[in-house]
């Protein structure tokens, strides 16, 4: 079922439970791309598109390309965070987002509660071979009207 929503930014939020942080107490750090993915899946679910069935029919899959991570600030245990997303440009094959990491209540962190600041760069991909294809016409049709 696919939405007529027009979302070219998008949030979800985030607690952060014991499982997601290390020795020292606070977010390790490989689980904020968890985030970042969670945000991105979620935003293709709100335009309405399923990653399984994405994979199905018309069989792509999108993988990362390249992530340019900036980490600003520490989260720790049961901090509520919002994790963004802004897509910066839609190509032939391409999806490249811009997306932060914040405190949800930013007046607790005492101003900027920006976490982390990333680039990602994503790339469509055939299922079966995962080697480069176009976006589909009906999918990229609808990202572009996003911008």
């Amino acid at each position: 079922m696919k939405s007529p929503l027009k979302l070219s930014t998008f949030s979800i939020p985030v607690r952060i439970y014991y499982e997601d942080t290390d020795a020292g107490g606070v977010v390790y750090y490989a689980n904020y791309l968890k985030f970042l993915e969670r945000c991105r899946s979620e935003w293709l679910r709100a335009i309405g598109h399923q990653q399984a069935e994405l994979l199905h029919d018309p069989g792509i899959a999108f993988v990362v390309r390249s992530v340019q991570v900036d980490f600003l600030k520490p989260a720790r245990l049961d901090d509520q965070l919002r994790v963004d997303l802004e897509v910066e440009k839609i190509s032939r094959a391409q999806i490249f987002f811009r997306q932060t990491i914040r405190r949800a209540d930013e007046s607790l962190a005492g101003g900027s509660g920006e976490l982390l600041s990333a680039t990602v760069h994503l790339v469509c991909v055939t299922a079966a071979q995962m080697k480069p294809t176009s976006i589909p016409a009906f999918l990229r049709s609808q990202l572009e009207a996003l911008q």
